[in-house]
């Protein structure tokens, strides 16, 4: 993977968990799920084999031994290569240092927001503030409950990231809110005025053309 663009986390998952020890990729599944780090990377089984092929090929794990239970299938189980190490803290080096522009949906959404009227936006993201309170809640308990069990702080940085990530997103949510609900949002009396001239609910396209074109004419 070395020299190729990097855009599956599960790789990487893969690599950290071979750096600790051979696993056979049914125990990676199982290490991933206990550790709860599928809630911070993709996870599913037949993606995880399709990954591990991957890095087979690409040289940076190796099949190590093979072990069977009972009457189970046979297992491989697999290993870390030296290039797959040093692929794992170049990967991890770019991570850390680089931000990369992500696309996530809301952001999407938040992009075509005129398309609905601003008063049912303005309901439906006290909806989503509510929803965000509470998979706040139920994180803050989650790792509240493994720290008094004695995880350190270290092995719970992603929940502490996706902590400060939904906190922040619920205080926008809920100023985007309330300025669409008091008219102090930049523009929100053009946008109710293009929706109360179409009763249909569908914004007419030649209206909303002549109402953008002042702002994007010579872009």
């Amino acid at each position: 993977m070395a020299g190729r663009t990097r855009n599956n986390p599960l790789a990487l998952a893969v690599l950290a968990l071979l750096w600790e020890r051979p696993m056979h990729p049914y125990e990676m599944s199982m290490t991933l799920r206990e550790r709860r780090k599928d809630e911070s990377v993709r996870l599913n089984f037949g993606s995880l084999y399709s990954v591990v092929d991957s890095l087979v090929k690409h040289g940076l794990v190796e099949a190590a031994s093979t072990e069977r239970e009972g009457n189970r299938p046979q297992r491989t189980v697999y290993r870390i290569t030296d290039a797959g190490a040093a692929e794992a803290v170049d990967w991890m080096t770019d991570l850390v240092q680089t931000p990369v522009k992500e696309f996530p949906q809301f952001e999407a959404a938040l992009s075509f927001l005129p398309l609905l009227p601003p008063d049912d936006v303005a309901r439906l993201l006290r909806l989503r503030a509510a929803n965000l309170d509470r998979a706040i809640t139920v994180l803050a308990t989650t790792v509240d409950g493994a720290r008094a069990q004695g995880l350190p702080d270290v092995f719970a940085l992603e929940a502490d990231y996706e902590l400060a990530v939904l906190r922040a997103e619920l205080g926008f949510v809920n100023g985007l809110a309330a300025s669409i609900a008091d008219g102090s949002l930049g523009g929100v009396e053009l946008w109710r005025t293009l929706h109360a001239q179409s009763p249909g609910g569908r914004i007419d396209p030649d209206q909303l053309a002549d109402a953008l074109a002042p702002f994007f004419e010579g872009g």
